[in-house]
């Protein structure tokens, strides 16, 4: 693992950023209940506005992430990156200071606000950090580079260990994801919101002072925007292996990607726009699970926070041990597409502790997608590849919600039209299944 060593600061970004944003998930159900329908199990309201901030947050990832994601090629990650883990401190901040019902408000404001930039961008960009880390430093000046505090063995990380790489990274999450549980876990409700807080504060000081810069090109300048200039402008600097992709964007000079843009990349290849759909379903049926499972808990079990802790940790210390230990194994074995179908197959249990268990397998679905996604595409291409797909998962986020949280409230309520008040976690388990 010492090849990784250069990814440490990204790791422990990830791991504080992780942390402080999953620690409050076990509480913002009950927090949500009591101020919206206090003293009651059910609530079609608590149900309907989680729904609408998944939507509108989604709606509105959908049309950041890919920008964030190009601006990061043109200026580097850490910057684009400092914008998300900043503004997520402030809706942590709203309910550490009270959780009453005009508190809660402006929390589900902040909430939505913060969720536009950081749903999906801080992964994605990371992502496209581990890329650059990897590989965009050309052969004929890396043993300069590596010799400085800002290149290190990272550098030597090539695409057949970026599977590896990415599986890492999304294992390092996976123990933020664990470990916030876990403390949440013992915490009272409101030092939970402090926690989080203070944590929240601490990996946007880590990343101001401690993440090295990676520009997402290897020429600090708009010549090497594979969206603004033209396509040999930066061909003196960038890595001549056999192994680099050559951009799939036509030059163009001035503004943002357009729409067209972004379907011209993601449609330039069979893998890419496999990856893309496939990350559509299984993103809906995801996303579907997690509208509907807590809600659904807390009306046929009376789940509290306790409860929705040690669910969610079964699956935090599953998926953290599988993308640590069993995907770096098997990534340069298997390959990607394997380990993919395995995933898949893994996800398809939406039983809660059996589906918790199975996230030993289905943690494979994410880090194999972006992997393949990244060997797909061209290096000044990278931010803005890993945001459309983060923004093809924010659209099925806003699909999810949409279709998922009517369907919960009516299985839930007294007038279901037939007795099945898990139906909306089959029909999300469903989702996924219809990828095979």
């Amino acid at each position: 693992m010492g090849e990784f060593s250069g990814l440490g600061h990204l790791f422990v970004l990830s791991f504080l950023f992780s942390f402080s944003s999953f620690m409050v998930i076990p509480a913002i159900t009950d927090v949500t209940m009591e101020a919206v329908c206090p003293g009651r199990d059910e609530c079609s309201i608590a149900i309907y506005l989680s729904g609408f901030q998944n939507a509108v947050t989604g709606l509105g990832a959908l049309v950041v992430t890919p920008i964030v994601g190009n601006l990061s090629d043109r200026y580097g990650r850490k910057a684009l990156m400092a914008l998300p883990v900043t503004v997520a401190i402030l809706p942590l901040f709203i309910l550490a200071c009270n959780r009453t019902e005009v508190y809660f408000y402006l929390y589900y404001v902040a909430k939505i606000i913060a969720g536009i930039f950081c749903e999906g961008s801080v992964h994605c960009l990371c992502l496209a950090y581990v890329f650059n880390k990897s590989d965009q430093v050309g052969d004929s000046n890396r043993e300069t580079l590596t010799k400085s505090t800002l290149w290190t063995q990272a550098d030597h990380v090539g695409p057949r260990g970026r599977a590896a790489a990415f599986g890492l990274f999304s294992g390092v999450s996976a123990a933020g994801f664990v470990s916030g549980t876990l403390t949440a876990r013992f915490l009272p409700t409101s030092a939970t919101f402090q926690v989080a807080t203070a944590v929240a504060v601490a990996a946007a000081l880590y990343l101001r002072i401690f993440l090295p810069d990676s520009s997402g090109t290897s020429c600090g300048d708009e010549a090497c925007d594979p969206l603004l200039q033209d396509s040999s402008s930066c061909s003196s600097s960038a890595s001549s292996s056999d192994e680099e992709i050559s951009p799939r964007l036509p030059p163009r000079k001035g503004g943002l990607p357009s729409p067209r843009d972004m379907a011209a990349l993601l449609t330039g290849s069979v893998a890419l726009s496999g990856a893309a759909t496939i990350t559509f379903f299984y993103s809906l049926g995801e996303h579907g699970l997690q509208t509907a499972l807590l809600y659904y808990l807390k009306a046929r079990f009376d789940y509290s926070k306790n409860e929705f802790a040690n669910l969610l940790l079964i699956a935090g210390a599953a998926g953290m041990l599988s993308q640590l230990t069993v995907m770096p194994v098997l990534a340069p074995i298997l390959g990607e597409e394997i380990l993919l179908i395995v995933g898949l197959l893994g996800g398809c249990a939406h039983v809660p502790y059996f589906a918790a268990a199975f996230v030993i397998l289905s943690a494979f679905v994410h880090p194999s997608i972006r992997s393949n996604i990244s060997k797909n595409v061209g290096t000044n291409e990278q931010g803005i590849a890993q945001g459309c797909v983060s923004g093809i998962s924010s659209f099925a986020s806003i699909l999810g919600p949409l279709i998922f949280t009517p369907l919960t409230a009516w299985f839930l309520s007294e007038t279901e039209p037939f007795d099945f008040k898990g139906f909306s976690i089959l029909c999300a388990g469903f989702c996924t299944v219809s990828l095979e």
